[in-house]
């Protein structure tokens, strides 16, 4: 099956967006065995877009547009969609009251260039978009079909996951079960997690499941995509790979599937009753961030400070800053544990506070508990942003360490 994507808009002609939304629907559909053979980009231009509707439907099978479904002059979708397909642009009455129930349970009143978002072209299917006002719509143009997505990245990916892979699987002929096992980890490189899986894939029968990664620093994925008449069948052939990639990867597993480290940090001071004090330098608050960010996490996180400056350290001490490295993290994670009544402090230190031409830092990690403590200093080099998350990453995956009683002093790639 002959897939493309056109993305639309001149600011992501332009530049002025980066487009991430191309590479995420590539690489969602690829982890489905669903290839795209063609990439688009056009702007906000009328006859530019009928002419990239017509190329792509006289060779693609399946088309995905992204973009121009708001209600503003510069959103043209619908419009080129139903003239590249020879219709008139009618009223969808479904989506028009969706439209107005949604404003008036957010205490909005529609206005009515909004209603343009409800115009789709004649026989149009109408593809649901819970989270956004641009429903989407699929449409035969040439010997194509048409799937049209809105722009936002979060409704995007919401409309993939849930209507058009449904939709493709079935179009492709694909009447396999197909799952994917996701592994997230923090400290190895892609090339070296690779050597140690050798092998690995090799222990499905007939080449039913496919070992693949996706590097986002600073952390790896690693996929098992399964393939199988059925679903028990699928999870037969997969099981033992899954056991064989946790017993390599071991301790640098951070998480599985649609969990996160933090949300693995949450689950387990959640269910113990636990709670957290941050103290935090370099890092500027993005620990305690990543901790609020899951739902519930200001339930376990009792205290976050940033601080950076000797001044806002004695504070937090009581009393003049006497020491660096491991022992003063060691202090500010005592102190902001007792400070906060916490069960566990976490501070995160490094020697010196970076500036732009600081190329490396010395971080110190300090876990502490009314039952003992336990430290690990690391060395990032790099540019300033680069040494930041990973300094950030490695607080967290520290922290995620102690609670499962797992050694911290473990040494990773990226450490130098």
């Amino acid at each position: 099956m002959e897939i493309e994507v056109i993305c639309t808009g001149d600011e992501v002609l332009t530049g002025k967006t980066v487009n991430t939304n191309f590479s995420w629907i590539t690489n969602k559909l690829e982890t489905y065995g669903l290839v795209v053979r063609r990439g688009v980009t056009v702007g906000d231009d009328r006859e530019e877009l009928l002419r990239a509707f017509r190329d792509a439907g006289a060779r693609a099978d399946v088309v995905i547009v992204n973009g121009g479904l708001g209600p503003t002059v510069d959103d043209l979708s619908q419009e080129v969609a139903a003239e590249a397909a020879g219709v008139e642009l009618v009223l969808n009455e479904t989506w028009l009251a969706r439209l107005h129930e949604m404003f008036t349970a957010r205490g909005r009143t529609m206005t009515e260039n909004n209603k343009i978002q409800a115009m789709l072209p004649e026989g149009a299917e109408l593809v649901d978009n819970p989270v956004g006002t641009a429903c989407g719509f699929g449409v035969d143009i040439g010997q194509a079909r048409f799937y049209f997505t809105p722009g936002v990245p979060r409704e995007m990916r919401r409309m993939v996951d849930d209507e058009l892979l449904p939709r493709l699987l079935k179009r492709s002929g694909e009447r396999r079960f197909i799952h994917l096992k996701r592994f997230h980890s923090y400290g190895l490189g892609e090339s070296h997690v690779d050597e140690m899986l050798t092998g690995v894939e090799d222990m499905a029968p007939d080449g039913s499941v496919k070992l693949g990664f996706r590097t986002h620093y600073p952390q790896l994925e690693t996929k098992l995509l399964v393939s199988a008449p059925d679903e028990p069948g699928a999870f037969e052939r997969l099981a033992p790979l899954v056991d064989e990639v946790r017993a390599r990867l071991g301790n640098f597993i951070i998480a599985e599937d649609d969990d996160s480290l933090e949300g693995v940090i949450h689950k387990t001071l959640s269910a113990a009753g636990q709670s957290l004090a941050v103290v935090e330098d370099f890092t500027g608050g993005q620990v305690a961030a990543r901790l609020t960010l899951v739902p519930g996490g200001e339930s376990v996180l009792s205290a976050g400070h940033v601080a950076p400056a000797d001044e806002s350290r004695a504070r937090l001490l009581g009393g003049p800053v006497d020491a660096d490295g491991p022992e003063l993290a060691a202090q500010l994670a005592r102190a902001a544990r007792t400070a906060a009544g916490a069960t566990f402090g976490l501070a995160s230190v490094c020697e010196a506070v970076a500036d732009e031409l600081t190329e490396s830092i010395t971080i110190a990690i300090t876990i502490d508990s009314a039952d003992g403590s336990a430290t690990k200093v690391s060395r990032f080099a790099g540019a300033r942003d680069w040494m930041r998350l990973g300094a950030v990453e490695m607080t967290l995956d520290c922290l995620r360490r102690y609670l499962e009683d797992r050694p911290l002093e473990q040494k990773n790639d990226f450490e130098r």
